[in-house]
């Protein structure tokens, strides 16, 4: 691994932090995609590997798709089983912001000590202990990093989750964010067994009629600002329904957006139950959509972020593609 002073003395600490003390709360984000699920479980097989109790928890339910990895049963849903106990360590993996923790943030004890371990440039360091690398292809890339400054063993199993959150985080390793680092992390996974083909035709090919109905329902609803440059989908309240779809068949339905020749912005909006709309941004390059984001309260990465706007949908588009538009200017 090569990597400055100031990283390494953070994946110090965050090995200290992790050696000191016996039990802990592992949590990612709402709406958990493959980088979070797998950084979760990354973690959990790290801390198990050093002796310690680890209970894993997401507000929201893993994704089926996800279903492959080895512990992913252990993750407790909070919305259906919400602990009686709190805790006093806790690990965040791939959280922009605190918020992004949800309700599980409940069962945090008072004064609880909190490791903080992603890779968003708009992370604000909430953590008792940070490691913060923006340049990052995934949270998972620098879990990679922390268990070979430990000196710990890899085994199939984790290398499979340290995979699958590179695989989806570099959008099949097409996206910028592919460095030569990324690449030779995944020389190493394969090495030890992981199955590529396998994961790239489940993970990236595949899909559930479900969601090929929900895509064919988002694609004729694609529209365009006058030159072209921003397009954008949405998904109303109750379409996942009629469809017969889950949230994660959303995933992915942005891009189609942004592989219009000419895009330069992609967004997808959702409408949630209460209303309120969760829109996903993609950049071709041109435009800082985590700057975007920020300015609505949510946050990401320079290509790729997301916010929350809580007014009704034709308002939530109209305030985002003009924010958009004045970007691109």
């Amino acid at each position: 691994m090569t990597a400055n002073s100031g990283y390494l003395a953070q994946l110090d600490e965050a090995l200290a932090f992790m050696q000191n003390a016996d039990r802990f709360l592992v949590v990612s984000h709402v709406q958990p995609d493959g980088d979070a699920i797998s950084s979760t479980l990354v973690v959990d097989w790290m801390l198990r590997q050093l002796g310690k109790s680890v209970v894993l928890i997401n507000e929201s339910e893993v994704p089926s798709r996800l279903g492959y990895l080895d512990g992913v049963e252990a993750i407790v849903h909070y919305k259906l089983a919400p602990p009686e106990q709190t805790f006093d360590r806790i690990i965040a993996v791939d959280c922009a912001d605190f918020k992004r923790i949800g309700e599980v943030a409940q069962s945090f004890a008072p004064g609880a000590m909190l490791l903080n371990i992603d890779h968003h440039p708009t992370n604000n360091g909430f953590g008792t202990v940070n490691v913060i690398r923006e340049n990052a292809a995934a949270t998972v890339e620098i879990l990679f990093d922390l268990i070979e400054r430990s000196g710990i063993a890899l085994d199939k199993s984790v290398a499979t989750a340290i995979y699958t959150g590179l695989l989806t985080d570099t959008g099949g390793f097409r996206y910028s964010n592919t460095s030569p680092r990324v690449m030779e992390i995944a020389a190493c996974l394969l090495a030890l067994g992981v199955a590529g083909n396998e994961l790239a035709d489940l993970l990236l090919e595949k899909m559930t009629m479900a969601k090929l109905q929900l895509l064919k329902l988002a694609l004729n609803r694609m529209a365009f600002s006058d030159n072209l440059e921003i397009g954008w989908v949405y998904i109303g309240r109750d379409d996942l329904k009629n469809c017969g779809a889950v949230p994660e068949d959303i995933e992915g339905i942005v891009n189609y957006a942004l592989n219009v020749d000419g895009v330069e912005v992609g967004i997808l909006f959702k409408e949630a139950e209460d209303g309120s709309v969760k829109a996903s941004l993609r950049s071709a390059g041109k435009a800082n959509v985590a700057e975007i984001a920020q300015s609505f309260g949510g946050g990401g990465h320079v290509r790729a972020a997301g916010c929350r706007l809580d007014v009704p949908l034709p308002q939530a588009i109209e305030q985002l593609v003009d924010a958009v538009r004045k970007a691109l200017k």
